[in-house]
């Protein structure tokens, strides 16, 4: 066998545990959260608020903010009543002045931001035909402007301290772009692209940057997510994946896992089995799985040519979505203070996903 052959293996190998290692160093040290003062955006119901919760139960001072002001106050109550100290500001991440403003309202009360959690998210869920260009211009500010200014408005902060975490959730949608969920999914891969950049770039600062990708999640958000197209029909194949205990991951336990890779500074951290074989099937075979999920849309429904305002799912109810098929979900609806939302919140036209312009994440 030639040398060169033996060679290229080798320095390949090599190559290989040499960046491993320099990423190792790279790394840093694990947070005392005890004392942190952590801003969560969207934490008025569904992940965010889950989050909120087990950041508070790890001893943080808490800011949390979402549209309604009525959510935010149950949300605030609640997390009070687990002994957690809580300034609630209403805030539209999309707007860079309210963001501004929320920032300057939490470091006024406690001097600091040591974690930005950037839980920002709508969505329009319907075949292509049934969506406007608005609704994709909604994703981008809820999703891509409701990660960056956030992030822009606590980072002069951090840097001076070279000390500090960012968490981006984004989605499995972030990696995987699957049909009737576009402009969802365009806005997560943009949110996905700038998370990893923000960590290259911030890591020698002191800054740690995670990039969260949440498959579905039981939080109770699907009874408040909106359809459109042929929405019923939408709703059942959402609301009937999204709370299978194969098929999800229970909120409680997704916001031990993120709060845990904010602790440690990991780089990224993939919430649900399923979530984590798409994106190792879509980084290994590209085509395969743009193949497949052609097929799969073969299985949604159809669109009907109609562009019709988006429907909540509460009120596309029917018999399979009311079954024993979705009893985990619906369980969790006042668990996650669901059953709280009062229209004030939501995105015009849409709303779903993490609880940011402030509609909530499944």
């Amino acid at each position: 066998m030639a040398a060169g052959t033996l060679i290229r293996p080798g320095l390949a190998v090599g190559s290989a545990v040499a960046l491993g290692l320099l990423a190792r160093r790279l790394r840093q040290r694990p947070l005392d959260l005890r004392g942190r003062v952590v801003l969560v955006t969207g934490g008025s119901r569904g992940l965010g608020l889950a989050l909120a919760r087990e950041f508070a139960r790890r001893g943080c001072r808490l800011v949390i903010c979402a549209r309604s002001e009525a959510e935010l106050e149950r949300a605030r109550a609640d997390l009070e009543a687990r002994g957690a100290e809580v300034l609630a500001v209403p805030c539209d991440v999309g707007d860079q002045e309210q963001v501004g403003r929320l920032v300057g309202a939490a470091t006024g009360r406690f001097g600091r931001i040591d974690v930005l959690v950037n839980n920002a998210g709508i969505i329009s869920m319907g075949p292509l035909r049934s969506q406007t260009v608005e609704d994709f211009r909604a994703a981008m500010d809820a999703m891509f402007w409701g990660v960056l200014y956030p992030t822009l408005a606590v980072l002069p902060g951090m840097l001076a301290r070279r000390e500090g975490r960012i968490l981006n959730v984004t989605s499995i949608g972030g990696k995987v772009s699957a049909p009737h969920l576009l402009p969802y999914g365009s806005a997560k891969f943009a949110a996905v692209g700038l998370s990893e950049g923000l960590r290259a770039e911030l890591a020698r600062e002191g800054v740690t940057v995670t990039t969260v990708v949440p498959g579905f999640m039981r939080t109770g958000s699907f009874v408040n997510a909106l359809f459109k197209g042929r929405h019923r029909a939408e709703y059942a194949w959402f609301s009937v994946l999204g709370n299978l205990p194969f098929t999800s991951m229970a909120a409680q336990d997704a916001a031990r896992r993120v709060v845990e890779a904010a602790r440690r500074g990991e780089a990224e951290v993939t919430l649900g089995a399923q979530a984590w074989a798409a994106s190792r099937l879509q980084g290994l075979f590209p085509g395969l799985t743009a193949d497949v999920l052609a097929l799969v849309n073969r299985l949604l429904p159809r669109p009907d040519g109609l562009v019709r305002a988006a429907v909540p799912g509460r009120e596309s109810e029917t018999a399979l979505t009311s079954s024993f098929l979705t009893a985990l979900g619906r369980r969790a609806v006042p668990e996650y203070l669901q059953d709280a939302a009062d229209g004030a919140g939501a995105a015009p036209a849409q709303a779903w996903a993490h609880d940011a312009r402030a509609a909530p994440e499944a």
